[in-house]
């Protein structure tokens, strides 16, 4: 029994498969987080809200990591290894940020001695270059195939997703309010640029190269007759398209709360007029 997705050279099928160590792993970031909120002590009205963020968070990196979409992204088709990185990203990352209360983060990075570092990943140019630096060098054909091709290589493709989703989010939604920038359009603006513009010209490749470019997904069997170049051209369509959604409609929440915030700082009490 294997314990991770990893790349299997046997025709795809819907037959189950077992993978312990994803249970393992999803274990490790649901019961410590569970015991710490059941021992804080004192009324908390957001405690529920925060924990369902993070199973959130926790549930979807799992559908995208266990069977079958991670074995279909680790060993078949391209799409499903960039649906698996859009989830990681957009959906996961930030869902276990928001789930994370304050006090927790400070015991988080106290605990592992990380809170320098971590203020210095939350800076924005820092954050921004970080995150696309290491989307460039994970989606590099050599580093798909090659991690790919054993457990512990997807393995290590997975948490570094998760973690990059981590770090690219932490400038707006940061447990620590100390890290997070202050303004609506810098944290709008910071969006806009490491999560739309940067990401646009690897997913560009991806969709008008003429060629497969992963040797992983080429010589793949064949999952329902799907050929690898047009594979190719949707994992880009995913990569390009799969996070406007999220980008954008966080964006147009800020612009709310930056009108409203605007609106309260400098609107004066209505006085009507003497007569």
């Amino acid at each position: 029994m294997r314990f991770w997705c990893s790349t299997l050279e046997v025709p795809w099928s819907w037959k189950f498969r077992a993978y312990p160590g994803i249970w393992l792993a999803v274990a490790a970031l649901v019961v410590p987080y569970l015991v710490a909120q059941s021992r804080r002590q004192g009324p908390n009205p957001e405690r529920r809200r925060d924990t369902w963020l993070y199973l959130a968070g926790v549930l979807t990196f799992w559908l995208a990591t266990d069977w079958p979409l991670g074995l279909l992204g680790a060993s078949y088709v391209a799409w499903a290894h960039m649906a698996q990185f859009m989830i990681y990203v957009s959906i996961s990352a930030p869902l276990i940020l928001l789930g994370i209360p304050e006090w927790m983060g400070r015991a988080i990075v106290g605990r592992l001695r990380i809170y320098r570092i971590t203020c210095r990943l939350a800076r924005p140019v820092t954050a921004g270059v970080t995150f696309n630096l290491l989307l460039i060098f994970t989606h590099a054909p050599w580093t798909v195939d090659t991690l790919r091709a054993n457990q512990f290589g997807s393995f290590a493709m997975d948490v570094v997703w998760l973690l990059m989703g981590l770090i690219v989010w932490l400038p707006v939604i940061s447990p620590l309010p100390e890290q997070r920038m202050a303004s609506y359009p810098g944290k709008m603006t910071y969006l806009f640029l490491a999560m739309g513009i940067v990401p646009a010209v690897p997913a560009g490749f991806l969709t008008f190269a003429s060629f497969p470019l992963y040797a992983t997904y080429e010589l793949a069997p064949r999952v329902h007759g799907l050929a690898a170049d047009t594979d190719q051209q949707m994992a880009g369509l995913i990569m390009k398209l799969g996070g406007i959604p999220i980008v954008w409609g966080t964006i147009a929440v800020m612009m709310v709360k930056w009108w409203d915030q605007e609106r309260s700082d400098t609107g004066a009490p209505f006085e009507p007029a003497s007569t």
